[in-house]
């Protein structure tokens, strides 16, 4: 029995299961992927920049295919599927656009004579662990700016993936990266053998807290570098608007992407008090209008959950949070992996959901008095990965932005990110960045040069 299998949440029913890669396949493939790096590294970096370029072709090649595996391996509507393998597409294509930037020489000013430069090395064999909400877009950060540099990959995806994760295999393979690049059907306890082999030298993991504390302690028990991507409860910040329509729109959007299953979505609602009741009636009329349905039928706006158990999970916080005295201003209902739009207030700081994340669509809506109100509530978390200020006030902006504890600030716009803009976050968020020019600096030797006059 495997734990890697195709289950389609919005029907309940298994399409497809994998098996779990053998002790001795994995062996092979630690081997192929550290021989592979002996002479990747040595590949020129216009040769390892063609070839992703050649990837993220195939991405839009192969568009149509990719985005109806994802919708029905984690339910996503169609829409937001193709425009993931768009995305991904991009976000590799860019590290192809700027390789010889990345690998390029910095010269050092020092003070004696001579001249000094920082070079960039590859490290070598890379696991990756990724999780189910992006398939393709959680991979191509993490592969696309490590093969660049000179890296090789090994990459476990989460077990409700297998086929698309076999699919992006076939992409590099396609694109001449046959090594560079391996999918491994792997445990937990295969993940943690490849963290201790001897040959990789690092690991990455997006997903929950629980799952990064336990791969950083792996990690750490055999010094290898690790780069944490974990969740976030991010703060929508409401303090002056001149289109409050558009501010509840946006939140409404930002809110709902990925069927409510994105890590930096806005999850608390923190409104000033001037604009509180008004922007309450909206959002929850707004996220009510929300059309839950068939993923594939392009009228569905909100499709199921990425599993039974993650609308089980939700709908446990919901009804615990009402039981602690939360109000349920609409949603709370759910059929199968499908769960209404949900809309709480009232929550205070002795309720669990106050400091729990909530991974679907749902979302908390606080009354505040002011900037520094708001500031300190949206502070007052464990998480700190990105956050949202909405404000006709520049400076206010400014000073706001400046005081949140958070690895990015949007301000006065949602759903921004983009492959030359660093994704990451702070405090139980994550250690590092990924995307931009930053994700190609986790996983490199920067080597001291030093040469005399």
């Amino acid at each position: 029995m495997s734990d890697y299998a195709v289950v389609n949440p919005a029907t309940g029913e298994t399409l497809a299961t994998y098996p779990t890669i053998t002790d001795e396949a994995l062996e092979a493939a630690i081997a192929q992927a550290d021989t592979a790096y002996r002479a990747w590294r040595d590949t020129s970096v216009a040769e390892r920049a063609a070839k992703i370029r050649r990837v993220a072709e195939l991405h839009r090649e192969r568009r149509d295919e990719l985005a109806a595996i994802i919708v029905r391996e984690v339910g996503k509507t169609l829409a937001a599927a193709e425009g993931e393998v768009d995305f991904a597409a991009d976000i590799t294509e860019f590290y192809a656009d700027n390789a010889e930037k990345i690998t390029a020489d910095q010269p050092l000013e020092i003070l004696a004579e001579g001249t000094a430069v920082i070079r960039r090395s590859p490290l070598g064999v890379l696991l990756g662990i990724m999780p189910w909400n992006f398939p393709y877009y959680q991979v191509a950060r993490f592969a696309a700016p490590n093969i660049v540099v000179g890296n090789t990959i090994i990459l476990k995806h989460a077990p409700q993936c297998p086929e698309s994760s076999a699919a992006i295999e076939q992409m590099y393979r396609d694109a001449g990266l046959e090594g560079v690049y391996i999918n491994v059907y792997a445990t937990n306890d295969q993940a943690a053998t490849i963290i201790a082999d001897k040959r990789v030298q690092g690991v990455s993991v997006t997903g929950s807290e629980r799952a990064g504390a336990a791969v950083a302690s792996l990690a750490g028990q055999n010094l290898k570098k690790v780069a944490l991507e974990l969740g976030g409860s991010d703060p929508f910040i409401v303090l002056s608007t001149d289109d409050l329509d558009g501010t509840v729109a946006a939140a409404v959007e930002a809110r709902m992407d990925n069927n409510g299953q994105s890590c930096n979505a806005p999850k608390r609602f923190i409104v000033g008090e001037d604009l509180y009741d008004a922007f309450l009636e909206k959002f929850a009329a707004a996220m009510a209008e929300q059309k839950l349905g068939d993923p594939f039928a392009e009228d569905t706006l909100l499709g199921p959950l990425s599993s039974l158990a993650a609308a089980e999970r939700l709908q446990e916080q919901v009804d615990r949070a009402v039981s602690q005295g939360a109000t349920l201003v609409i949603g709370g209902g759910r059929d199968g992996a499908f769960y209404e739009p949900t809309v709480l207030t009232g929550v205070t700081s002795d309720m669990d959901v106050y400091r729990e994340e909530l991974f679907g669509p749902a979302g908390v809506v606080y009354k505040v008095s002011g900037e520094d109100e708001a500031v300190a509530v949206a502070n007052d978390t464990s998480y700190g990965l990105g956050s949202y200020v909405y404000t006709t006030d520049a400076a206010q902006a400014e000073r706001v932005a400046e005081k949140i504890d958070a690895g990015m600030v949007y301000v006065n716009l949602v759903l921004a990110d983009s492959p030359e803009l660093p994704f990451g976050g702070v405090k139980r968020s994550g250690t590092s960045r990924e995307m931009g020019l930053l994700a190609a600096d986790e996983f490199v030797n920067k080597k001291l040069i030093r040469v005399a006059p």
